[in-house]
Formats: C-alpha cells, sequence, structure tokens
C-alpha cells in the first residue's frame, strides 16, 4: 500500500485534518497530480488558515496547473500568515513562489 492508499484510506474513515489535507496534497504533487494536490491544499487552508506550510504549497499549485493571479492571492495569505507566526524561511520560499507567479502572469499577458 503506499504512503498515499494510507493517507486516503485515514480520509475515508473519517480522520479529516488540515494534516492530513497537506501530506495529501504534498504527495499528489510529488506524483505531478496536481489538481488531486489542489483540491487537499484547499481543505487544508481552509481547515486551518494559520498553516503556512500548506499556504506554501496550495500557492505552488495553483500556479503549477497556470493559476497565476490565484497562486498570488493565495501566497499573499500564506506570507501574512508565516510572517505573523515568526515562521521567516517559509514567508522567504513563498515570496520566491511569488515571483516566479507574478511573472509567468506578466509573460502571459
Amino acid at each position: 500500500m503506499s504512503i498515499v492508499d494510507n493517507l486516503e484510506a485515514m480520509l475515508k474513515r473519517g480522520q479529516d485534518s488540515a494534516l492530513l489535507r497537506y501530506s495529501l496534497g504534498a504527495e499528489y504533487l510529488k506524483a505531478d497530480e496536481t489538481e488531486q494536490a489542489l483540491e487537499h491544499l484547499g481543505e487544508a487552508v481552509r481547515l486551518d488558515p494559520g498553516y503556512s506550510a500548506a499556504w506554501k504549497l496550495f500557492g505552488k499549485a495553483l500556479s503549477a496547473l497556470g493559476r497565476h493571479a490565484e497562486a498570488i492571492d493565495a501566497l499573499d495569505r500564506g506570507i501574512a500568515v508565516a510572517e505573523a507566526k515568526g515562521d521567516i524561511q517559509a514567508a522567504k520560499e513563498m515570496r520566491v513562489f511569488r515571483k516566479r507567479a507574478e511573472r509567468a502572469l506578466s509573460d502571459a499577458g
């Protein structure tokens, strides 16, 4: 049984949480299953709006799907959350992802 299978089984058993959704999203991103990753990461930030790591991957997934304006919004929220928590490294990484999304958005326009 794969990690994803184990995590999906936990979800089916009703063990839903922001951490579980983040973990599923991260695994789906690794597997290049970005749509499924986005679904779980979106739920992770809905369940815990203060989860800076989930915001980072949520923004990354949105950008990977070409949804750069949404990615910028998500990353802005994530940066604010990370800074409020003192999570400087996460904020720094999200700023890098945000710049890439801005560049992709301006290149597309």
